[in-house]
Parts: structure tokens; sequence; C-alpha cells
């Protein structure tokens, strides 16, 4: 297969990444590259990433990715010390496909194999599509977001507790301290 301009990116990008020190998340926030351009990679709204097109099927490179995103004020770039290529994103570029509680904690599990724990620092949100249905989020890192999965919202219906508010009974949940309202417990068929 022939080396085009946009493989040769990804390639570098993927090789930048494999020589950064340490284990864990990288620190794409304190890297300031210029900007070199648009890479043609999509995070479908269900989570699917692709290269020119292409389903990327290496799990293990995806995962590599997920942890050089970073949502910059001109949009979504992968972001090394040396480079920086803006990509679309079509919502969330992570889906949460599991949540736990744990105690006061609800740990949600993401496609991408992280975990966050929603509380104050890492909130959960819901809104309200385009379709009337509910479109329910939770932050994971750095203004990166995670679309929460329906059974996995599903779960969190079956968790919540109701208050009572000035719009009427509120559905929600408690995580780490803070409470976080799911919708009222009418729209939510309760």
């Amino acid at each position: 297969m022939a080396e085009t301009p946009q493989t040769a990116k990804l390639a570098g990008v993927a090789d930048a990444v494999k020589q950064a020190p340490g284990r864990g998340l990288p620190p794409v926030h304190l890297w300031r590259p210029d900007h070199c351009g648009d890479i043609d990679i999509v995070i479908q709204r269900d989570g699917r990433w692709l290269h020119e097109g292409a389903p990327i099927g290496r799990e293990a490179l995806v995962r590599l990715f997920s942890t050089i995103l970073r949502k910059d004020p001109d949009g979504y770039c992968l972001v090394t010390p040396v480079e920086k290529l803006r990509i679309t994103v079509e919502d969330a570029p992570f889906i949460a496909v599991r949540v736990d509680r744990e105690g006061e904690a609800l740990r949600f599990l993401t496609n991408v194999g992280d975990t966050v724990d929603a509380g104050p620092d890492n909130p959960i949100r819901v809104e309200t599509g385009a379709d009337g249905q509910p479109r329910p989020y939770v932050h994971v890192r750095r203004g990166l977001e995670a679309l929460i999965a329906r059974p996995v919202f599903y779960e969190l219906v079956e968790m919540a507790q109701t208050r009572e508010t000035p719009d009427g009974p509120e559905l929600g949940v408690m995580a780490s301290g803070a409470w976080f309202p799911l919708g009222l417990a009418e729209a939510a068929g309760a």
C-alpha cells in the first residue's frame, strides 16, 4: 500500500506518542506546538474512529490517539510536543459504556478504556436532542466528555432518586457528594 501524506501524518503522530516518557496520560495541556493542519480522522457519534473513511481497527492505536486528544478553541486536536493536527468529532469523543456504583462514587468506563468518577470535577449533564430524547454526558478530562450510552443511562435512571423542584419532581443521582439531575420525573416515565 502506497503511503499518502495523510498516512505519513498518522504514522508520525503514532511514533511521537510512543516515544513519550512514562505511563499514563501525557501532559497534552502543557504542549504548545504550532498547528500543522488537519488530518482525516473522524470520531463518529457511535464512538468509532475513522481514518480516511475506514475504521481504525486496532484498539491499541485508538487508545493511543485518545491519550493525545485535546479540545482547543479551534476544535479537537491530536497533540504531540511538536505537532498539532485538527480532527473531526461528530458529538463527544468518547462513549461511556459502563457505570458502577462504588459507595458514593459512580465510576464510568469509556470505550477507550478510561475510568472516571462522576463528581464535582467530572459532572454529568443531560441535554435534550433534536429528537426530544435525552443526550447524557459525563466529563472525562480537560473539557473532553463521553456520551453516556443509552443502556448505561437507563442504569442511572434506575439508580435515580426524586427531588421536588419548582418545575416538578426531578430525577437525579448523587455522586461523590454532588447532585446531578437527569430530567423531570414525568418526562423520564417515573
